[in-house]
Order: C-alpha cells, then sequence, then structure tokens
C-alpha cells in the first residue's frame, strides 16, 4: 500500500473539515469509574492505522509482543485502513472509530468532541516536537508519530551522470539542473505522480521555507494576492508550472503510476520528486529491491534561499490521539507512548522523532552537509487556528488537494487555456475575496 502522509505538516489534521452529524453530547468529564488516561493500564485496545503496509508485513505484531511485555494486561488489536483520510471522516460521525487513531481532517476546535485531552500542552513543550498541530486553546489532544521535513527526494547517481556536483538553490539553477539531466541522461528531471494526485500536494509542506518565515500559515491566511511574486507560494507553484513547461517532466501525465515511480526513482529512471522526506525510506527499499543500492538516493531542501541560507520546514506525521469514546484510556495512552518512545519507527522509517532528546535520523545527512537550517512552524494564534483552513474552503482553492494544482500542470503542459499568469491572478481574486471576508 502506498504511504499517503501529507508530508512534514501532517496537513490532514489541519485541513479543517466540517463532519456531518457529529456527535457533541460528550462533556470531556470524567466517568467516575476510573477511566481516565491515569486509570489502569488494561483493557482491550483497537488501534487504526493508515499504515497498512505495516500491519500486513507484521510490523505491529513485532510490536505488540513487545508492548506486552511491559503491559501484559492490554489486549492490542490493529486495523488498517487504505483511504484513511475519507474513511475516518465517515466513522467519527458515529462514537465507534478506535481507541488510537491518528487525528484526521477535523477542526481544532471540534478535537474535545472527539479526543480525550491529553494534558496543558505546556507541560509537554520540554519533551516533545510538533506539538500545535494537535493542540487547541492550550490543551494537548495528540502526539505526532514521527516527524518529516519537507523537500525533494533525488537520484544521486543520475545527478553525478548529468555532470552535477552541487545541489541548486534557486529555482534557475534547478532548471538548468533539470535540463542538464535532461540532456545528458535517459532520466525523467522531474516526476509529477499527476494521476494519482496526493503527491501533488507535498510541495505545499514548503510553505515558509523560501521566505524563513516561521509564521508562514498565518501569512498566507492574511495575504489577498499570495500568488504574487515575492511569496512562498508563487515560488512553490512557479517551480511546478515552470519545470513542466521547460518539457522537465513526465510525457503523459495522465498515466502516472506512484508505485512504480518508487521503482523508478530508485533505479535511476526518475531523477527527483517533491515529497516529505518520509518517502525517503520508500525509495531506498525500491533501490535495494531492484538491484540498485540505497545509497543512490539523495534529499534537498526547496530550491531556494534567504540570504545564501535555505531552510527546510519540518512537521509532524499524522497525531496519535486517544479516542473520547474508549472505554481503555490509560491502555491506550501507553500505547501512544510506547510506540513513540520504544518501538523504532521513526529509526526504521528515517523520520525524526518527535521525543526532543533524539537525533536527527541518517538519511538528512544531506542536509546537514549542505547547511540547510531546519524551520517549525509556530502554531496559530488563540481563534485563529482554523482560519487558513477557513479561507481555503471558502475561496475553493484546494490548499490542501490536487484540483487546482493539477489544473496548474495542465495550463503547464498546453492542455488547458490560460499561462502562469492568468492562472495565478485567478487564484488571487478567489483567495483575496475570501481573505477579505474572514480575515477583516
Amino acid at each position: 500500500m502506498a504511504r499517503k502522509t501529507l508530508a512534514g505538516l501532517a496537513l490532514l489534521t489541519v485541513a479543517g473539515v466540517a463532519l456531518a452529524g457529529c456527535s457533541g453530547s460528550s462533556t470531556g468529564e470524567a466517568s467516575g469509574d476510573g477511566n481516565t488516561i491515569d486509570g489502569e493500564v488494561s483493557g482491550d485496545v483497537k488501534v487504526v492505522t493508515w499504515r497498512t503496509d505495516l500491519v500486513e508485513d507484521g510490523t505491529f505484531d513485532g510490536w505488540i509482543a513487545e508492548f506486552n511485555k511491559k503491559y501484559p494486561d492490554v489486549n492490542v488489536t490493529v486495523e488498517g485502513i487504505t483511504d484513511y483520510a475519507g474513511e475516518m471522516l465517515t466513522r467519527m460521525s458515529t462514537n465507534n472509530f478506535g481507541d488510537v487513531i491518528g487525528i484526521p481532517a477535523i477542526q481544532p476546535d471540534q478535537y474535545e468532541q472527539f479526543l480525550e485531552p491529553l494534558g496543558q500542552t505546556a507541560d509537554f513543550e520540554d519533551t516533545y516536537r510538533f506539538l500545535p498541530a494537535a493542540s487547541y486553546d492550550g490543551t494537548q489532544y495528540g502526539i505526532a508519530w514521527g516527524g518529516n521535513a519537507n523537500g525533494i527526494v533525488y537520484n544521486k547517481k543520475v545527478w553525478e551522470a548529468a555532470g552535477l556536483s552541487t545541489l541548486p538553490t534557486s529555482e534557475q539553477e534547478w532548471l538548468d539542473d533539470l535540463q542538464a539531466i535532461k540532456d545528458n541522461t535517459d532520466a525523467i528531471p522531474m516526476y509529477t505522480n499527476y494521476k494519482d494526485g496526493w503527491p501533488l500536494t507535498q510541495s505545499f509542506g514548503n510553505l515558509g521555507a523560501i521566505s524563513n518565515d516561521p509564521d508562514a500559515n498565518m501569512t498566507l491566511a492574511h495575504d489577498e494576492a499570495p500568488w504574487t511574486e515575492g511569496t512562498d507560494m508563487y515560488a512553490i507553484d512557479s517551480l511546478t508550472y515552470d519545470t513542466v513547461a521547460a518539457g522537465l517532466t513526465e510525457d503523459d501525465p495522465l498515466t502516472t503510476n506512484w508505485e512504480q515511480s518508487k521503482v523508478d526513482l530508485g533505479t535511476g529512471k526518475i531523477a527527483t520528486m517533491p515529497l516529505g522526506s518520509w518517502a525517503i525510506s520508500q525509495m531506498q527499499a525500491a533501490a535495494e529491491d531492484n538491484g540498485a543500492s540505497a545509497d543512490d538516493i539523495g534529499y534537498m531542501a526547496f530550491p531556494a534561499n534567504v540570504g545564501g541560507t535555505q531552510y527546510a520546514v519540518i512537521g509532524g506525521d499524522y497525531n496519535l490521539a486517544v479516542s473520547k469514546f474508549s472505554k481503555s484510556k490509560a491502555a491506550a495512552w501507553a500505547w501512544i507512548q510506547w510506540v513513540v518512545a520504544d518501538s523504532g519507527y521513526t529509526e526504521d522509517q528515517g523520520m525524526i522523532s518527535p521525543l526532543l532528546d533524539k537525533e536527527l535520523p541518517t538519511n538528512l545527512q544531506d542536509f546537514s552537509d549542505a547547511g540547510v537550517q531546519l524551520l517549525e512552524i509556530n502554531p496559530a494564534p488563540s481563534g485563529s487556528e482554523s482560519l487558513l483552513a477557513d479561507t481555503a474552503n471558502d475561496s475553493q482553492v484546494d490548499l490542501y488537494g490536487p484540483i487546482y494544482r493539477q489544473k496548474l500542470i495542465d495550463i503547464a503542459r498546453g492542455a488547458a487555456d490560460g499561462d502562469k499568469d492568468s492562472y495565478f491572478a485567478e487564484l488571487n481574486s478567489a483567495w483575496g475575496a475570501s481573505v477579505q471576508k474572514l480575515a477583516g
């Protein structure tokens, strides 16, 4: 199963989709029967996950066996869902959606309706990274299972075969490098994964890196014309448009294939794909499974710089949370803490641990070598937690989806009317009207 996480920012947790028929009956008060996160660690715990691959290959079975050595009175079962993002929203219209879940696209102000509060966010800040996405009004509702950096996966052997010895730090250098790859190798310079759609959203994870703006989400939420030269959104979407327009992507985007693309990048048939760092381990595995080397896979920052320094946004993956309706809240919370600290998941996947005292994964060594600085986006001010998502919904610019990005590619390849300037003006018009309406 494809690992379809929105990288780096855990975008699904802030997309803010309203749930129809949501139950709001829970008061959040303790039931009096000891069923709190501080209660007895025992009972049945159902973990619902998007990582169907780790269910199928026995990884979860191994984790459960180790967990039970510490907590023998807990019976853990796991269900993997292929269309996790969509199906979980449907399930959460009932009270029966598992004991441990990755928080899907619900509004932050809905957390208390569905999720058990874990404590005050301030009490977690000395232990964990990536807290804001699962925090609301000072209360923490989830802990990231791992974290990602945002940037571009690339094949080092292709880079070398094209005669390239340095990585790009601007769009023009990027276009020049990809042209060299097209001229000197048989590799596709950049693969869009247009058909699957969701990979196109990965580039949005670079918001803030271009301008070194830790408040990039709020900057975007208040900007009436964010597709204007000099902004992060302009740089992110221009890179896609200009790369396609220059003929530096696959010939027919309508026939792209995500699973095959992993093999092709791993074996050097594709040079680059904009994806979160979660993808590195998958590309490495694909390389090794097909006679290439995991060492061929590299990771670069988005080709932009501020005063000569490149930045990369880091953020949490899905946040693990305890259902407010769980009958084994202490056991569910114990599972989350154990998985985060002791399962070895982040080490195996090459992800950033949410624990502050753990080092960065070795597969981000390219960042260290290039002097890339890591940037974590600040939480929204109180009362503005859903402003960006609300603006996206009101403007009908699917900031967290592929539709407007697919149209961008269609225009760039001549399959739709318009050009970059006209389409960016269209986006600015729709977005700007909603900013005036919602942000004042």
